[in-house]
């Protein structure tokens, strides 16, 4: 058995869709025999996790499974070693640079939850 990193793409729409575009990426990990395998686990898990539901608001939200996009196999899992890497650009540096630092300190003090508004 191997271990295989996707990285797996879902649309959100809220209500009529008259907003801007928004896409959730998860990476996730899959136990497979082969990349073919892992490729099918992936769909099929993204398919399974389709949801619709009404929001606080009362507004209809849907997430739609766009597909598998990235599918690395993970031939050694060694501590620190680096898993994905995406380069962002943002108009607002110090902002971007800020809402990291709030990120890290809602994990550091076990308030994450609260932070994406789970709790």
């Amino acid at each position: 058995m191997n271990w295989y990193l996707t990285k797996m793409i879902f649309r959100i729409i809220c209500g009529d869709g008259n907003h801007s575009p928004q896409f959730d990426e998860q990476l996730r990990l899959i136990a497979a025999g082969s990349k073919e395998e892992a490729f099918h686990k992936a769909q099929t898990l993204g398919g399974r996790e389709e949801e619709i539901f009404f929001n606080s608001k009362q507004q209809l939200v849907q997430w739609q499974f766009i597909s598998v996009s990235e599918l690395y196999k993970l031939e050694d899992l060694i501590d620190g070693a680096e898993l994905y890497s995406k380069i962002e650009e943002q108009d607002n540096a110090e902002m971007y640079i800020h809402t990291v630092h709030k990120k890290a300190e809602q994990i550091r003090f076990g308030n994450t939850l609260e932070m994406l508004n789970l709790a």
